[in-house]
């Protein structure tokens, strides 16, 4: 690193590396997406060709597939992912799994499982109270900023 002016400066080849990693995770981003949506299409063609009703665990997982397509939609949009959308994705996968294995299993795993959907979105809120005092925080920096600057 080489420090100007009181600032520390990357050097070329970390720029390049920090450069790399970034375009490798956006591809691996739209390797998701492109997954994600082969997925669900394979899933949706498979409903129409067995001419049965759709079920109710059939839509939990379009609610998955569109909330990894949400996840990466709100990376590309904010070039973050909030915390809180796997863990939304977590209570939805718990949820379809206690809808498909209700019958003849122990009432105890049932009880297991709900806990988790407790847990997780009791994360959620906590995280999501957090995210928005950090961003927060983040516009009054930027105030601060501003006000001092002029």
């Amino acid at each position: 690193m080489i420090r100007a002016g009181g600032k520390i400066k990357n050097s070329k080849f970390d720029e390049l590396v920090s450069l790399g990693i970034i375009n490798l995770e956006r591809l691996l981003l739209l390797f998701i997406v492109g997954g994600t949506v082969w997925a669900a299409g394979i899933d949706i063609l498979g409903w129409f060709d067995n001419q049965d009703k759709m079920a109710l665990s059939d839509l939990f997982l379009l609610f998955i597939y569109a909330e990894i397509l949400g996840m990466v939609g709100a990376f590309y949009r904010d070039n973050r992912i909030p915390v809180t959308l796997p863990l939304i994705i977590a209570i939805t996968a718990l949820t379809r799994m206690i809808v498909l294995t209700t019958k003849g299993s122990d009432p105890i795993n049932i009880v297991y499982e709900s806990l988790g959907i407790l847990f997780l979105a009791l994360s959620a809120i906590v995280l999501s109270f957090k995210d928005k005092m950090s961003l927060n925080k983040l516009k009054e920096s930027k105030r601060n900023n501003l006000d001092n600057n002029e």
